[in-house]
């Protein structure tokens, strides 16, 4: 693990109004912490709105060789929160716990409130990120009894834990580890709910879950010439639509790839292991003829990436993404049925289904589920991949492809689903010239 060189106040301050900005807890609910080594907690007040932190607002209570202290602190305008007794209850049951995260998002919610727990093999970057997962009963908020039972759970070696009737806790070996836990949690619960409104939900065996966590990739490294201009710029507009596309929920922060083409056998490309929100135009890895820029670890789909590219001169940009939406019709049998509304279709064509594990091997296979024809198919239990002329391209493709998939699945609340007939269709590809 890396050195943190980020105050405290200054994590907790811009991990909460992310989760703040992403609907994922509300202005009074939810409260994050750091255990530092020398025992002291820095907290989320309590009774402020977790909308407008500042980090003069964040707590810090010391501690000694046993136990933090709440009624010891150092200066600061607000009380810690009232949750601080369970925060101090998981760090005395987990000494390798140093962040925690308790949040109120809407999906996990809808399970504690329903005594379930997500089950997070339906998609294997959710079972590996969020550890396992447990259930706490119920108990008063800032209890004693609450803070017991939820040490409970994380002393049984839980990661992420569901609260009856209450909302989430995930604890992890920093904060960031901890909100990419938390933020996996809830994309799977998500995806959960709007699968079930399609049909049953396919979860993922133990072979299977192995084939995505062992695959590797080895690419030898090079010392690329000085960036071009135009490198300059499809770093930037990378960076820019990366951050859209999670800021949208279109991507999440652990998961997902996104690749822009500078030649026949050259492009730009995500990183492995960097959360995709904060992603610069340096961390990115320039990718040419199969080798990797030097000290830089590629997405581990580039060879993917580079399949695609090599198969499809007229590709010129992709992106492995997970929208929630769209993802359910990927953990389900269900049809995703572009042929909803013209921009659907003008953009989508007719959405493909690539079986699991194709996009794990090595061997070029998947680039054969595209052409011209059919630029965005869904990957079984892994989201969807879209393909475009440019960034933006690509960008709008995923963007369409998640507001069909949504309309799709709401549109089954109110009644049968009509789609566009065949007159209607070859209308469309005669005006737009999609043959």
């Amino acid at each position: 693990m890396s050195r943190p060189l980020t105050h405290p106040r200054d994590e907790i301050m811009q991990t909460m109004e992310r989760i703040y900005r992403s609907r994922m807890t509300t202005t009074s609910g939810g409260n994050l912490s750091i255990r530092e080594p020398s025992g002291d907690i820095w907290i989320t007040p309590a009774r402020v709105d977790k909308g407008s932190l500042t980090r003069q607002d964040i707590v810090c209570v010391h501690g000694d060789s046993n136990a933090a202290r709440a009624n010891d602190r150092a200066s600061a305008p607000h009380p810690p929160s009232s949750e601080f007794p369970f925060h101090k209850a998981i760090y005395a049951a987990r000494p390798d716990v140093q962040a925690i995260v308790h949040a109120h998002p809407v999906a996990l919610v809808a399970f504690s409130i329903c005594g379930q727990t997500p089950q997070t093999r339906l998609f294997h970057q959710a079972h590996s990120v969020c550890g396992k997962t447990g259930f706490a009963p119920y108990a008063l908020p800032g209890s004693e009894q609450l803070g017991s039972r939820i040490a409970d759970a994380f002393r049984a070696g839980c990661d992420s834990v569901i609260l009856e009737n209450h909302g989430v806790v995930v604890g992890g070996e920093s904060l960031s580890h901890a909100f990419q836990r938390f933020e996996a949690f809830e994309f799977a619960a998500k995806t959960i709910i709007a699968g079930r409104q399609l049909g049953e939900i396919h979860y993922l065996s133990e072979p299977q879950l192995a084939e995505a966590l062992g695959r590797q990739v080895s690419l030898k490294s090079m010392t690329p010439p000085r960036a071009t201009t135009e490198e300059m710029e499809l770093r930037r507009q990378l960076c820019l639509f990366i951050r859209r596309g999670c800021r949208q929920r279109l991507l999440i922060s652990t998961e997902g790839s996104f690749s822009a083409r500078l030649g026949d056998d050259t492009f730009v490309i995500t990183p492995t292991q960097r959360d995709r929100e904060l992603l610069t135009p340096e961390q990115l890895v320039l990718i040419d003829g199969g080798q990797r820029e030097k000290g830089k670890k590629a997405s581990r789909a580039v060879l993917a990436h580079r399949a695609i590219y090599q198969r499809h001169p007229h590709v010129q940009a992709i992106s492995f993404a997970h929208p929630v939406n769209a993802t359910a019709f990927s953990v389900t049998a269900s049809r995703l049925d572009a042929r909803t509304i013209p921009e659907s279709y003008v953009f989508l064509r007719d959405v493909g289904r690539i079986p699991y594990g194709v996009q794990y091997r090595n061997d070029g296979e998947i680039a054969e589920y595209l052409s011209a024809s059919a630029p965005a198919a869904l990957l079984e239990n892994d989201g969807v991949l879209v393909t475009g002329s440019s960034v933006l391209d690509a960008f709008d493709r995923l963007e369409v492809l998640e507001s069909t998939a949504e309309a799709l699945i709401n549109a089954r609340a109110l009644g049968t689903v009509s789609v566009m007939p065949a007159e209607v269709i070859r209308e469309l590809r005669e005006s737009f010239h999609l043959d």
